[in-house]
């Protein structure tokens, strides 16, 4: 009976008028577009979540999704839509420009009579920000009084859950120098699954929240000094991506830095950046 279940959930079928429904308030609360040739993905990645409330069909499921009983289901479901591909030091211009460029001037400002405050917008499982925080932490050696915090932010409470517990995969961290390995992460004893975590005094350098980058206003204190936002706002159009750069824009302290994914640009969008080189900002 179970296994007969299981079988009509994968059956199941995402009809025209379900998804036009979730495509429009996927696109409208959370800014992520969802065409029709992308139909089939969500329906395929939203199969779990019709076996975990043990629906049969996607009509049922859908009218859960918007009654009053269902709303928690949204961010289960928005965990499953969004696209979390990220890697340790991707992108490493980036980080070169970080350690050569944007930290010596804030040293050449500030000195280190005040913290430097970095945010990982979009940060999908930590690989982002603990890249940041092995290469700030690389710097600090040369100036041991400076302190630093990262904020670590991403719409997917579920991938939230994995930047904090800092564990991954040894194929995962490749890309990271050996010298950064050996100070920065953990082996495990497990040679069947081998993972490394990253260090507790590099975890408790970052802080995780979940943001929705379509809400109105970013409710966070702070300001920051580099705000990296990259390969995110593919996702969006073009008006969304205005509106959240400038968003994030109201966070960023003048003279900071901002940083874009190798795919995105500022051409024809109205924000207070002038290009220092291509995806790499600075506010006016």
């Amino acid at each position: 009976m179970f296994e007969q279940e299981v079988n009509n959930i994968f059956k199941a079928k995402l009809s025209d008028k379900d998804f036009e429904k979730l495509s429009n308030f996927i696109f409208t609360e959370y800014g992520i577009k969802m065409p029709p040739v992308k139909k089939t993905m969500l329906q395929s990645r939203l199969h779990k979540r019709l076996r975990e409330l043990n629906f049969t069909d996607f009509e049922t499921y859908v009218n859960y999704v918007f009654s009053k009983e269902g709303q928690a289901e949204v961010i289960h479901m928005i965990d499953v839509v969004s696209t979390n591909k990220t890697d340790f030091f991707r992108e490493p211009v980036h980080f070169d420009f970080l350690s050569e460029t944007a930290l010596p001037h804030f040293i050449q400002k500030f000195g280190t009579r005040r913290p430097l405050k970095i945010w990982s917008a979009g940060c999908s499982s930590g690989e982002e920000p603990y890249s940041l925080a092995f290469t700030v932490n690389e710097f600090k050696e040369g100036y041991p009084n400076l302190d630093y915090s990262i904020l670590a932010t991403d719409i997917s409470s579920r991938i939230l859950k994995s930047g904090i517990e800092a564990i991954y995969k040894e194929q995962k961290v490749g890309a990271i120098p050996v010298s950064l390995k050996k100070k920065y992460l953990l082996k495990s004893k497990n040679r069947e699954n081998p993972t490394v975590r990253v260090i507790s005094n590099l975890r408790k350098k970052v802080i995780f929240q979940r943001l929705n980058f379509m809400a109105e206003y970013y409710d966070i204190p702070e300001y920051f000094d580099i705000i990296f936002c990259r390969n995110v706002l593919i996702y969006f159009d073009r008006d969304t991506q205005e509106r959240v750069i400038n968003k994030l824009c109201m966070k960023l302290r003048p003279g900071g830095y901002f940083f874009l994914g190798h795919s995105e640009s500022i051409t024809n969008i109205q924000v207070p950046l002038q290009q220092l080189r291509p995806t790499i900002f600075q506010r006016k």
